[in-house]
């Protein structure tokens, strides 16, 4: 039997992970060290639950959203499809094509994100079409990467609430630089964090 070919879309969580603007920085340490218990070592991280590659649950953006361990886990294990945009400044429906048959999941591939070691400075603006466009093809996942569906100083968040509004779901800071536009499986799932509004990934194409 063929061994699955496995790409990795994950982004690496270590102390350069760029945090959002006045977010909690990513720290792991050893609390236990293998000398200390005799054993194992143990060891404890903090994060943002937005931190590198993540997920939204509409809590995020609603106080009525559903919660992480709420979300249904289909949409995180899905049939993709990648779509090229490098070079747009402004994405919208008009710019993306019918998806093929059985793909539930869109990943728009943008590579505006050059330096993962920082949080960039801007990247293209979706716009809310693109909600009203994946509910009438039967898309039930956006993903992206960039570290937002929105611009970094929005208040208003028009896309997550396009998305909302919609029953969309949002997947974001994916990494799809090495990877050709075509279509995969996906796996992306949540930790299950009771009451979180959001939760890292490990988000992993294959064929």
């Amino acid at each position: 039997m063929k061994a699955k070919e496995i790409f990795d879309i994950s982004m690496e969580l270590n102390t350069e992970t760029p945090e959002w603007p006045g977010d909690h920085p990513f720290e792991y340490s050893l609390s236990v060290t293998k000398e200390q218990s005799g054993s194992v070592n143990i060891g404890q991280f903090k994060t943002s639950t937005h931190m590198g590659t993540h997920i939204d649950a509409p809590f995020h953006y609603d106080d009525n959203g559903l919660t992480i361990e709420e979300m249904p886990l289909e949409i995180y294990l899905s049939t993709a499809q990648v779509i090229d945009v490098q070079g747009l400044k402004e994405i919208s429906s008009n710019d993306l094509p019918q998806p093929a048959e059985g793909v539930t999941t869109v990943l728009l591939k943008s590579c505006s994100w050059v330096d993962r070691t920082n949080f960039p400075g801007s990247w293209p603006v979706f716009d809310e079409s693109i909600a009203g466009w994946m509910k009438e093809k039967g898309i039930r996942l956006l993903g992206v990467d960039v570290p937002s569906v929105d611009q970094e100083t929005s208040k208003e968040l028009p896309m997550h609430q396009a998305m909302n509004i919609n029953e969309r779901y949002i997947l974001e800071g994916i990494v799809l630089d090495n990877i050709d536009a075509g279509v995969y499986q996906l796996a992306a799932l949540p930790l299950k964090i009771k009451g979180a509004e959001g939760s890292p990934v490990r988000a992993v194409l294959y064929k």
